[in-house]
């Protein structure tokens, strides 16, 4: 998608999001994992290793990090407030107890993007005073999935809204809903 603004063609694409929280999934789990030569979707995930589990969680400087529901509905509400900051269009997001996904229209990279709602979580999460300041939320990066066409985008947002277990704290716009349980 593409508009004009003042003589400026600014492209618009449709990302799937995700990221994890802190120590909540580490390269090497059993469940398998995407990694850097295991992330073509479709493909194979990162096999099991007990060793790599082993060394990621010895790397670890905290402990795991989980969202509760306070906090879940914090993230959700800095999920819009960033997408309305940012004029990008908010299409689907379910934040769980360990990941949050995000189906968003923006002119930015996916990574950018990523950044940028990983960032206002954090603050919005640090406004309610319920963590150190210093806490670890977020895996060091996620997976960003371009949507280029509408059988995509509608698989996406399915997946989002329905394919992730009992709703937790859930925003989807076709409805111009928000879920909180």
């Amino acid at each position: 998608l593409s508009f004009e603004a003042m003589g400026v063609t600014i492209v618009r694409i449709r990302y799937l999001i995700t990221f994890a929280c802190y120590g909540t999934h580490l390269h090497g789990e059993e469940r398998g994992a995407v990694d850097r030569h295991h992330r073509i979707p479709g493909t194979p995930l990162a096999s099991p290793s007990q060793a790599r589990e082993s060394i990621e969680a010895q790397q670890m400087t905290q402990a795991p990090y989980a969202l509760d529901e306070p906090r879940r509905e914090a993230v959700l509400h800095s999920i819009i407030e960033v997408c309305a900051h940012h004029n990008w269009t908010l299409l689907a997001a379910h934040v769980r107890t360990n990941h949050v996904h995000v189906v968003v229209e923006a002119e930015y990279s996916p990574e950018r993007a990523m950044s940028t709602l990983k960032a206002y979580a954090s603050r919005k999460l640090n406004e309610l005073g319920l963590d150190e300041p210093d806490r670890k939320r977020w895996a060091r990066h996620g997976s960003t999935r371009w949507l280029w066409n509408p059988s995509t985008l509608s698989a996406a947002i399915e997946y989002v809204v329905l394919e992730q277990g009992s709703p937790l704290s859930v925003f989807e716009a076709r409805s111009g809903s928000l879920a909180l349980p």
